[in-house]
């Protein structure tokens, strides 16, 4: 009789669309992929193989392409310098999140939940949601455009149609996650030989590339401005577009996905390392792919010669002879291959998105408040508030030119990249604190080394600063490019309050870490003292 109960009882648990979850990060899939000890070293790197993917995916989405292209076209290649150090630090950062998970078997959400006070985790866990939104509203946009370059289909009825990628993760959960990994190499893949082969056919300037690799002052600078972007602005806006909060999450919870000895250290130092060389590999294909955007910003068009860089824009001026820096790319553009195979890589990179970007809501939301919803219903429920901001974009400048049209979508995606820069502080410095102690990495032997821990500090308080001061700038873009002294006053009233909750906030988060890791600390120091007793 009891059993049957329990039976009942489990079942109707089932049917509920929000379940109680504070288990296992991703329960579902956590530690479901086997890893045999005694193989070969490429064997095992292929085993680990996977997790890097889907974190690399947050650094070449539709977000990064226009960043890159514009500051391609309007600097030249002295900002390749800023997106091989972003690339840098983004290896650090996310080398960090995948140990955190593997050592301490939990993610960075869960993590900060159990350091922190039931009030702050709800707050985070809404700042980090809007931070998913955001680049949802990226992947929307992305997604409909490319699907009316390539089938001519309305804005309007293409932005309804991304709400069916739900559809798409159904059928990727069905089929294990190895697969989804392989799945997102493959579009990865995709993207990257689609500007490879338009920046080949473009005969860049190869030495100036590898100069641009040098970083310089120039690149801080606030002159010369060009088209009403300082190199200043630029650099930032990649470094913003590069570093998201989101994967620091979800990386620190799909490297669990491994099955890990966790009673033998050895095991567990085995599995840090393959997952921080899969990272890395990952990460680097991402660099190459940021590059190849920002070298065909400057080597696939004429300088200066593409005024509308939104994907419309960009997409209509690879199928334009005129627009073309040699002869080569002339000839191929009039043949409409580059424009579609640039509407071809938007949409891999959009469905790239799609499963990322449901698996970090499904972790922030199990860790900060410990619910869960099945990945379908997040996604849907995501998406739908996605799509209403860009719905009202596109109704709203429905009377307007082309231009003005494009350019407001380009506004929109820029624009809700704030969300971003408000949440990134409080996904970093936490990460940094728990991954520097020993306390919290069971020894000295997983604690982050002192070249980590000095690497670590300067660049997520050089990150911070940056993102607080562009606060004012990012929030000025609401108001568009012809912006008066009254709107300017604004901007900048609303960007300080914001960095104030801000500061206010992560002041918070760090008084309750701190506060916890004295008591734990306490707690050993009495254990120990009574075990010898």
């Amino acid at each position: 009789m009891e059993k049957e109960i329990l039976r009942m009882a489990e079942a109707k648990k089932k049917h509920h669309l929000i379940e109680y979850a504070n288990g296992k990060s991703l329960d579902e899939i956590n530690g479901t992929v086997e890893v045999p000890k005694n193989i070969g070293f490429w064997k095992a790197l292929l085993m680990y193989s996977g997790p890097g993917a889907l974190v690399a995916v947050g650094y070449m989405d539709p977000g990064n392409w226009a960043t890159s292209i514009t500051g391609g076209q309007n600097f030249q290649y002295m900002l390749m310098s800023i997106i091989l150090i972003s690339s840098l630090i983004a290896m650090l950062l996310q080398y960090m999140a995948a140990k955190l998970g593997i050592v301490t078997q939990m993610d960075l959400a869960q993590a900060i939940r159990a350091r922190t006070s039931k009030g702050l985790g709800i707050v985070l866990w809404i700042t980090t949601e809007l931070a998913i939104m955001a680049t949802d509203i990226a992947e929307v946009i992305g997604g409909a455009i490319a699907l009316y370059l390539l089938f001519g289909i309305p804005i309007v009825i293409a932005v309804l149609i991304t709400v069916l990628d739900v559809l798409v993760l159904l059928l990727l959960t069905s089929i294990g996650f190895r697969k989804i990994e392989a799945i997102v190499c493959a579009l990865i893949l995709v993207i990257f030989f689609v500007f490879a082969y338009e920046v080949a056919l473009s005969n860049p300037d190869w030495l100036g590339v590898m100069k641009g690799l040098v970083p310089s002052i120039d690149t801080v600078k606030e002159t010369p401005v060009v088209h009403g972007m300082s190199p200043l602005a630029g650099s930032l806006g990649i470094i913003g577009a590069t570093v998201m909060p989101h994967n620091l999450y979800l990386h620190s919870a799909i490297s669990q996905t491994r099955k890990v000895d966790h009673d033998d250290d050895d095991d567990v130092a085995r599995a840090v390392k393959f997952s921080a060389l899969d990272s890395n590999i990952q990460l680097t294909m991402a660099f190459f792919v940021n590059a190849l955007l920002l070298i065909m910003g400057v080597a696939v068009f004429k300088s200066g010669a593409v005024q509308d860089t939104s994907f419309f824009g960009l997409y209509q001026a690879l199928k334009d002879p005129v627009f073309m820096s040699n002869g080569l790319l002339a000839s191929v553009a009039k043949t409409g291959v580059l424009s579609t195979l640039f509407a071809v890589a938007l949409l891999a990179s959009g469905q790239n998105s799609t499963i990322t970007g449901t698996l970090t809501g499904q972790v922030v939301m199990e860790g900060f408040i410990h619910m869960r919803m099945p990945l379908w219903a997040r996604r849907l429920v995501t998406r739908l508030l996605s799509i209403i901001p860009v719905l009202l974009c596109v109704l709203m400048t429905a009377g307007d030119s082309k231009i003005a049209q494009h350019t407001a979508m380009n506004d929109l995606m820029e624009n809700s990249q704030i969300f971003l820069a408000f949440a990134l502080p409080f996904s970093m410095l936490p990460l940094l604190m728990f991954t520097n102690s020993e306390l919290e990495m069971r020894g000295k032997r997983f604690a982050n080394a002192m070249w980590i821990k000095i690497a670590g500090w300067i660049s997520v308080v050089t990150l911070i600063f940056l993102n607080l001061y562009n606060m004012p700038s990012t929030v000025a873009g609401f108001f568009g490019d012809d912006i008066t002294a009254s709107q300017t006053h604004m901007a900048n009233t609303i960007a300080y309050t914001i960095d104030f909750l801000v500061l206010a906030l992560l002041i918070w988060v760090l008084y309750d870490i701190y506060k916890s890791n004295k008591a734990f600390t306490e707690e050993e120091k009495v254990g120990k003292q009574e075990s010898t007793k």
